[in-house]
């Protein structure tokens, strides 16, 4: 199907969100290299899902799809796990456990069970995008408030901000690179940034049509990207990227 807007996670109210009046150069651009398409993962009852966040555990790729996280085989597309929780926005993998935007809130979940151990407050209460765990911090986007927060992972008090001038969906880091996806206007990237100025430093454009709910890195040359009400993950090639 063609991708619209309204395929995120977080598309309600955009009617009343004003466009940004933050300028920001970019520094090199050039188009995203879409190189495998996965699913459509689908809902009991649906033809296909809504991948709302995506992490990677160095084996498999969590696809968030609403109701289940679905774990797939990168490398067959086959499905090896589903677990039964609450993930409506961003998914995250810190080396041990999952972390799942649930609501209002992020929760750490046992891979192996699907038991949420903790939980903490998200820090956009409701109105967040995209999450990724690194150097000890979760990193949570905010969609339509065009920011990234680093947060700490026991309490979700936020550490420090990053702004954007674009709707803010995935984010990732990747040898000590931070990546954001943005869907806004029918228009889709990836987006290198500075994390202590927010400049962008490279561009990637996805295809028409194709849009960014989810983000991360497989720590080589791959990003893994949601595509919203596709129900669809794509591979997309990391411009520079070591070989796998």
């Amino acid at each position: 199907m063609t991708a619209t807007l309204q395929d995120t996670a977080c598309s309600s109210e955009l009617a009343q969100t004003p466009a940004s009046e933050k300028q920001i150069p970019i520094a090199a651009r050039q188009p995203a290299e879409v190189v495998r398409e996965y699913g459509p993962f689908g809902e009991a009852g649906h033809v296909h899902g809504t991948i709302h966040g995506v992490t990677h555990d160095g084996e498999r790729v969590w696809a968030a799809t609403g109701e289940h996280l679905v774990g797939f085989d990168p490398a067959s597309g086959a499905t090896l796990r589903t677990l039964a929780v609450v993930c409506d926005a961003g998914t995250a993998f810190d080396g041990t456990h999952l972390y799942q935007i649930a609501e209002a809130r992020i929760d750490k979940i046992d891979p192996a069970t699907g038991r949420v151990l903790a939980t903490i407050p998200a820090p956009g209460g409701g109105n967040d995008s995209g999450l990724t765990w690194a150097e000890g911090s979760l990193w949570v986007g905010q969609y339509r408030d065009r920011k990234i927060h680093q947060i700490d992972p026991a309490t979700g008090a936020i550490r420090r901000t990053i702004e954007s001038n674009r709707f803010v969906t995935g984010v990732t880091w990747v040898d000590g690179e931070l990546w954001h996806g943005t869907w806004e206007s029918e228009e889709s990237t990836l987006r290198h940034i500075d994390p202590a100025t927010g400049a962008v430093l490279r561009q990637l454009d996805m295809p028409a049509g194709v849009g960014v709910s989810g983000l991360e890195s497989d720590g080589a040359d791959l990003f893994y990207c949601g595509g919203g009400g596709s129900g669809k993950v794509r591979a997309v090639r990391r411009p520079g990227a070591r070989s796998a």
